[in-house]
């Protein structure tokens, strides 16, 4: 059986007075990945962006309902915003190096704003972290080059390594190879088959037949509702639901 990381218990959205998810009931198990997919404007990433409270910095948004991760509601007041984002770290569709800083100190940014290492021992966290992130080879003699420089696909790893560096919990992936070509995308589907031994990631995606490759788990929205939620290969080959069946064999979407 697997462990239980994160529920989400009658999750509603909005953005001022439109409503965008209702009542959105889903498990989230440990070291697993679970894919979350459905045509655009289903409320995949908003769904996910109530993970780590990121829902709520935007004006006008607002979300009720529960989220439990390891058993407690994130929602909670006492739950501090920084505390949950460095246990739920996030990774964007747009590969998201910080300008002006070198690929080093992209990785180390984290890690300085939550702890104080001496030198060596942030040179030790930024190689264990582009190790896991599948990217030291390639960078560790430019390590003082701009992150910027990189090409897409080694900038989406590096923000990866980024989200590492810390030591999260769970890692959201929102559309992570949206932007990346087909090389690009197989070095960072391995990368999450990899990283699942050691993190629980949840990740929205268009494309199906990367749920199919990688997910654990898949849940299907559509206009703002969870449709389906099941173990992937359930999801693909024999659906519960007849709008789960008309997405995933093209009849719309």
């Amino acid at each position: 059986m697997d462990k239980l990381k994160i529920k989400t218990e009658k999750l509603n959205a909005w953005f001022y007075d439109k409503q965008v998810l209702f009542d959105i009931d889903m498990n989230v198990y440990e070291n697993k990945v679970t894919a979350i997919i459905g045509p655009s404007g289903c409320g995949k990433s908003t769904f996910i962006r109530n993970f780590n409270r990121m829902h709520e910095t935007v004006p006008g948004a607002k979300a009720d309902g529960k989220i439990i991760l390891d058993g407690k509601d994130i929602f909670n007041k006492k739950y501090d915003a920084v505390d949950l984002r460095r246990d739920v770290g996030m990774v964007f569709q747009k590969p998201t190096p910080f300008p002006t800083m070198t690929v080093y100190d992209n990785v180390a940014a984290g890690i300085k704003l939550y702890s104080r290492n001496s030198h060596s021992k942030l040179d030790e966290i930024v190689e264990r972290s582009l190790r896991q992130a599948a990217l030291w080879d390639e960078v560790r003699d430019v390590l003082n080059q701009p992150g910027m420089s990189l090409s897409g696909g080694q900038q989406q790893r590096l923000c990866i390594a980024r989200a590492l560096a810390i030591q999260p919990k769970v890692i959201l992936l929102d559309e992570p190879c949206s932007a990346l070509d087909p090389i690009s995308t197989a070095k960072i589907e391995e990368l999450i088959h990899e990283l699942k031994k050691d993190y629980t990631i949840v990740m929205v995606t268009h494309n199906m037949q990367q749920a199919a490759r990688v997910a654990d788990y898949t849940a299907f929205f559509l206009l703002g509702e969870m449709v389906e939620f099941d173990i992937t290969t359930k999801i693909f080959t024999n659906p519960s639901d007849k709008r789960t069946e008309d997405y995933i064999t093209g009849r719309f979407g």
